[in-house]
């Protein structure tokens, strides 16, 4: 049995990757470690990650084309001999996968939250005419000159 794709109409030509993308974000749907994302001003944005125990040495956070990563591994200390032990010191990793444009301005560790803060610039609108030529059909491998234009010029 095939499987139907979402971006499978017509009008939505070119949205493969954005389904690549959302398929490989479920795949990273583990609940560790919580997070909270909020808005912070206009055009920011900030990522809170619950990280108890771990120092900044035992994070890593990574940008990778429009995914950020977040990873964390705590070194065993041998010298501790514990009695019981229920805080739990595992490895995770985190993804979360950015708009193009955001950028990310900086993180901070502090009493065991990690907040990444983003920002997101005005995006300035573009007006785009494409020239219609006459005569021949375009064939297939040829090219076809696309003109951009910003508003107001010619």
């Amino acid at each position: 049995m095939s499987r139907v794709s979402m971006f499978s109409s017509p009008l939505l030509l070119g949205f493969d990757q954005l389904e690549r993308t959302l398929e490989r974000l479920a795949k990273n749907a583990e609940g560790y470690p919580p997070y909270n994302i909020e808005r912070i001003g206009e055009d920011g944005l900030r990522i809170t990650l619950a990280v108890a125990g771990f120092s900044s040495d035992d994070l890593v956070i990574e940008l990778v084309e429009n995914q950020l990563t977040v990873r964390g591994k705590q070194a065993d200390d041998p010298t501790r001999v514990y009695l019981h032990r229920g805080i739990a010191a595992r490895q995770f990793q985190r993804a979360f996968m950015l708009a193009d444009g955001i950028e990310v301005t900086g993180a901070r560790l502090d009493n065991g939250l990690l907040s990444i803060d983003l920002v997101r610039p005005q995006a300035e609108p573009r007006i785009r005419n494409i020239r219609i030529d006459s005569g021949q059909p375009v064939e297939a491998g040829n090219t076809i000159d696309i003109t951009a234009r910003r508003t107001g010029s010619r």
